[in-house]
């Protein structure tokens, strides 16, 4: 059971933006009505100021900007 409390977490994300690169998975957040709310999302691409995350698995096509932090955060306007 997941939740709080309820076991390990099933990802192993990188926080050190420092060492982020394609293949990476992260936790994200969401500007707006969404803050706070915790994603999961893979990085597609890693740039000095920011990162495109990959925001749908199945598909390829749905792609976030975001800032590069040890969880990034994406504009709602994005989503």
């Amino acid at each position: 059971m997941m939740g709080m409390g309820g076991g390990d977490c099933p990802f192993e994300f990188n926080f050190d933006q420092a060492t982020f690169k394609p293949g990476d998975v992260v936790s994200y957040r969401v500007s707006g009505s969404l803050d706070g709310m915790p994603f999961v999302g893979t990085l597609l691409e890693v740039h000095d100021d920011h990162v495109i995350i990959a925001g749908d698995p199945n598909d390829p096509a749905v792609r976030y900007r975001g800032t590069r932090d040890s969880r990034p955060l994406v504009d709602a306007s994005e989503i």
